[in-house]
């Protein structure tokens, strides 16, 4: 019984991927490294570098590894890019998503855990986003991926399949045992970007917009620690293990902070202030993005570990420095 995690080299998908084997789980993963890194995995962990919309490279390995379920992580990710280039958005996203799903019924893998975003929210009428409120998003990012969803829910509406969509805030921080973190280059996440500045890799921060209707007026946005996040993947499989239906989650903590509260997080974290540059709003980014988590942990047993931005900002930078030390 074994896991394929597509997009397990990136980010968030190497965090799933060590929740899993922390969790007694076999997982093989699937990553064509256009973002992902190798060193991000464990050594014993089999890598098959390829697309996860290559149909018969996904059949051979769901045959050759005993594949029972499937975790999607692969995909495209930065809302600006998404304007601007939407059609890579619905290739990267949407189109190899459903040629996954096509070769998952192929072969009869009948578990699908998706990673899927807020985005598919827009901005809401209410602060805090509940599942059932209208799904407008405001980018290609976040449309490609409610069409994933959709896709998913017909699917398992026409077969036996069942899926667990989770709807991520947004993501922040590193593993705590510093066995992985944010590695992507020219990153687009604020948090992120903020270490860098930090520990003298970036010049300057700007914010994307001053004049929001909110109390410090920038965007806010809940965060969630990664390793808290990963570990809702490993309760969502075993919900559908277990004959659990199929879901659409969010995974927040129901708290947000504004663009300038994170920052100043990792000044009183580092004790220096950060070289801040004002900017023009950014297409595409939703005013406040919070989630409402009474659903995911009243249907799960997941109870957040790290539910704290000074912890989130900690792991941060101690990944940050630790990426340095490499170099």
């Amino acid at each position: 019984m074994t896991i394929l995690i597509t997009g397990g080299a990136g980010y968030i998908g190497s965090h799933a991927v060590l929740a899993f084997r922390d969790a007694g789980r076999a997982v093989v993963v699937m990553d064509d490294l256009s973002t992902g890194r190798r060193e991000l995995l464990p050594a014993d962990v089999p890598l098959v570098i390829g697309n996860a919309g290559d149909e018969a490279l996904v059949a051979q390995v769901i045959r050759e590894r005993e594949v029972t379920a499937v975790a999607h992580f692969a995909g495209s990710i930065v809302v600006p890019e998404s304007v601007r280039d939407p059609l890579k958005y619905c290739r990267n996203n949407t189109t190899v998503s459903r040629s996954l799903i096509q070769c998952c019924l192929k072969n009869e893998v009948r578990r699908f855990i998706f990673s899927s975003t807020a985005a598919v929210y827009g901005t809401p009428d209410k602060l805090q986003v509940t599942e059932d409120m209208p799904l407008q998003p405001e980018s290609p990012y976040g449309r490609s991926k409610l069409m994933t969803e959709w896709m998913l829910e017909d699917t398992a509406a026409a077969h036996d399949f069942t899926y667990v969509a989770l709807r991520y805030f947004n993501v922040a921080g590193a593993d705590p045992a510093g066995r992985s973190g944010h590695c992507t280059d020219d990153a687009t996440h604020l948090l992120k970007i903020a270490c860098e500045a930090a520990t003298g890799q970036r010049s300057t921060i700007e914010i994307f917009g001053e004049d929001y209707d909110t109390p410090a007026g920038t965007c806010i946005r809940d965060f969630i620690h990664v390793t808290d996040l990963a570990e809702a993947h490993v309760e969502a499989l075993r919900h559908l293990e277990n004959g659990g239906t199929s879901l659409a989650l969010n995974c927040g903590y129901g708290r947000g902070y504004s663009v300038k509260q994170v920052l100043a997080a990792v000044e009183q974290a580092t004790g220096q202030p950060l070289p801040v540059r004002s900017a023009a709003r950014r297409p595409g980014d939703p005013v406040a993005l919070v989630a409402n988590p009474e659903k995911l942990t009243k249907l799960f047993d997941w109870r957040p570990k790290h539910d704290d931005l000074s912890v989130i900002v900690e792991a941060a930078l101690r990944w940050e420095r630790q990426l340095l030390e490499r170099s």
